[in-house]
């Protein structure tokens, strides 16, 4: 009597036709063997490395069929020797490629000041474009009830406030708690400055110093830090060492992914 053996190869290495991917950095995919999941940040010697969300790195070979993407199995070549193009932006998400800017939207996203202005542009600006959504900033927000009602949201016309220092007790949250429209949303992260937002790492300082009440707290930063007293200075150089969203703190990130999602809402 013939005997049939079960066959035990994994679906993802059974010999179907399956297409190749040039395996250009950015490109996320999963390895199936070990369950791993991330970026690829480059290809050498027929090897590809990975890295995670978390910034954990591993290498694998580039073997036939050996990978998933968006769930269905590939097999990684090495990259065409032309410039990639990024496939995320600097926010995390997908690129598109030769995509216009749509026509601004009605609604806006107001930010305390201009280093707001041009972090929230470095880290989202590809977004926003798409999006449509543009940023202004509003120097402090003492005068943001009244800012709002000027503004007058609307449906169609929704607003979203980014707020620096909002935590309980502060002025900055009595102020928000007075924004009562159902079409303006007011979220805030708990640093003193967006300075602060951005990972120590990232400057390659272990902490943001703490700077005595009764100081600025700019020029205090930059003077237990030793750097020229010039916070102009100071800030474009924080922003030249941000070069994406893993180097702001989530905090940060929750609040401007909360109000993007806010004002573009249908």
């Amino acid at each position: 009597m013939r005997q049939y053996s079960p066959d035990l190869t994994p679906p993802w290495k059974k010999s179907q036709p399956v297409p190749e991917v040039p395996a250009d950095p950015g490109l996320v995919v999963e390895e199936p063997g070990t369950g791993f999941c991330g970026a690829v940040i480059r290809c050498e010697a027929g090897t590809v490395t990975l890295e995670d969300r978390f910034g954990k790195h591993r290498v694998f070979p580039l073997q036939p069929r050996g990978f998933l993407l968006e769930g269905r199995v590939v097999t990684l070549v090495k990259p065409s020797s032309g410039p990639a193009r990024p496939t995320r932006t600097a926010s995390g998400s997908v690129a598109v490629p030769g995509a216009r800017a749509r026509v601004a939207r009605a609604g806006r996203i107001y930010v305390e000041g201009r280093h707001d202005a041009e972090l929230v542009e470095k880290v989202w600006g590809d977004d926003l474009r798409i999006e449509g959504v543009v940023v202004e900033y509003l120097e402090g927000v003492d005068d943001l009830p009244a800012v709002v009602a000027e503004f007058d949201p609307g449906p169609d016309a929704r607003l979203g406030v980014l707020v620096d220092h909002l935590v309980p007790g502060s002025k900055e949250s009595r102020i928000a708690e007075s924004v009562t429209s159902e079409y303006a949303l007011v979220v805030g992260h708990p640093y003193i400055d967006i300075w602060e937002a951005v990972k120590p790492a990232a400057l390659g300082i272990e902490s943001w110093p703490r700077v005595p009440r009764g100081q600025d707290w700019k020029t205090g930063v930059c003077r237990a830090l030793g750097w020229p007293e010039n916070t102009g200075a100071a800030w474009q150089h924080i922003l030249s060492r941000v070069h994406s969203y893993k180097d702001l703190e989530p905090e940060l990130l929750g609040c401007v992914e909360h109000l993007i999602d806010h004002v573009t809402a249908p």
